[in-house]
């Protein structure tokens, strides 16, 4: 009878053990690698190699294999660019090149394809090129939305695609390489520098799962999803698994964040985001802002998505059209942060700076523009296809919708 209750117990422990396997950390994990102690994470200093060495730490407790080229790490020097439209250009020499870590962590089901799963942890340190903060002292940058947000949801995956395998006692038919890319800020470096070295079989990739800006869901539930044209089993997928969000999709594989390196070798790839805000490159984007309630969905969303299509073989790829092409130059600017997710008509304004254009024709946070000069605004292209057309000095009529009133008034560029 002893015996009998030992292996009760037993069983009782390790059982116990396997359901909490699985825990939900997004909120702890975006405080560490969003924390002032790693003063922004630019690539090549100290705080991203602390925050490098987190996610190796945390792959560790997923129980994902290391798959780097150094246990968890690959690294990767490059020279900076001094000619913004020249390439980078990677290297082995140390004289005056910086050197990036991506870390790569591998979920081994004997699949004969693996899907990646990726998240860049870099930001911009103290501000930089890429910062939007005009005030002149420095400050950090701690990207709590860009990207501490999807690398926290790449662990909630990780971690529930690890428990899954473990509780089902069944292995799914693809493995997972999970990868924090780092230099995505300095233009998709470290996802570029993986592309063109991988650490497993290239042939064996199936698709890629992109999360860069997941962290701030608005109250409409609004989630824009990149890349639906680049296999045609992905908006169905996506259709019949969403009961939460409302979906702007976009079916292009090119776009600023690291999913465009895999759509270059020709893989399906879908990018998740929230959108754009007024604390963008500033220092303001911090932990306190974050919609975790949001980024629990998402997580959840993306998990769905991932087992939906996990019979379905390697998906087959399609090339889209890059709408980037088709982007006018421009000479001047609003000085506004568009609304990326805004479906409606016109070009609606998610914040001002002050100083600029917008600031002092009087333009607010929600304004819909609908007219700029003599050009109608519909979409997001109408409205740079209108401001491209304008050079500094010049002034044009802007009418804008605000909440039921119709607004018309000046800008001068």
């Amino acid at each position: 009878m002893r015996s009998l209750f030992i292996l009760i117990a037993l069983s009782l422990f390790f059982s116990c053990g396997e359901k909490a396997s699985y825990q939900n950390n997004i909120k702890s994990d975006v405080a560490f690698l969003a924390d002032d102690s790693l003063e922004g994470r630019q690539t090549g200093t100290k705080g991203a190699d602390d925050a490098a060495n987190y996610i190796s730490q945390r792959f560790e407790e997923l129980q994902l294999q290391p798959k780097g080229t150094s246990g968890y790490f690959q690294d990767f020097s490059f020279q900076p660019k001094t000619d913004p439209h020249k390439e980078v250009e990677f290297t082995t020499n140390t004289d005056g090149s910086i050197t990036g870590k991506n870390v790569i962590g591998f979920l081994d089901n004997g699949a004969e394809n693996t899907v990646v799963i990726g998240a860049h942890y870099d930001h911009l340190g103290f501000g930089g090129e890429g910062s939007l903060y005009r005030e002149e002292d420095k400050a950090i940058h701690n990207g709590a939305d860009d990207n501490a947000s999807g690398v926290a949801v790449m662990f909630d995956l990780a971690g529930k695609l690890v428990h899954k395998t473990k509780e089902a006692k069944k292995k799914d038919n693809n493995n997972y390489l999970f990868i924090a890319f780092s230099g995505e800020e300095m233009g998709l470096l470290g996802s570029n520098y993986f592309s063109k070295n991988p650490t497993i079989e290239k042939d064996s990739l199936n698709y890629m799962i992109n999360m860069d800006m997941v962290g701030r869901m608005k109250a409409d539930s609004t989630l824009a999803v990149y890349g639906l044209g680049t296999s045609p089993i992905f908006k169905q997928t996506l259709k019949s698994n969403n009961n939460h969000f409302k979906l702007v999709e976009n079916e292009s594989g090119v776009g600023p964040s690291d999913h465009t390196s895999f759509y270059l070798i020709d893989l399906p790839v879908l990018h998740f985001f929230t959108g754009q805000h007024e604390d963008y490159h500033k220092p303001g984007d911090d932990t306190e802002k974050l919609n975790y309630e949001g980024m629990n969905l998402i997580s959840d969303y993306i998990f769905n998505i991932i087992m939906d299509l996990d019979d379905n073989g390697k998906l087959p790829f399609r090339t889209t059209k890059n709408e980037s092409e088709e982007v006018p130059r421009f000479k001047v600017g609003l000085g506004v942060v568009p609304d990326y997710l805004f479906d409606g008509k016109g070009m609606r304004i998610d914040g001002t700076r002050e100083d600029t254009p917008a600031f002092k024709a009087g333009l607010q946070k929600g304004d819909v523009v609908i007219k700029l000069g003599d050009s109608t605004v519909t979409d997001m292209m109408s409205y740079m296809r209108a401001l491209s057309v304008f050079e500094n000095g010049d002034e044009a009529a802007i009418s804008v919708k605000r909440k039921d009133s119709l607004i018309e008034t000046v800008v001068k560029f």
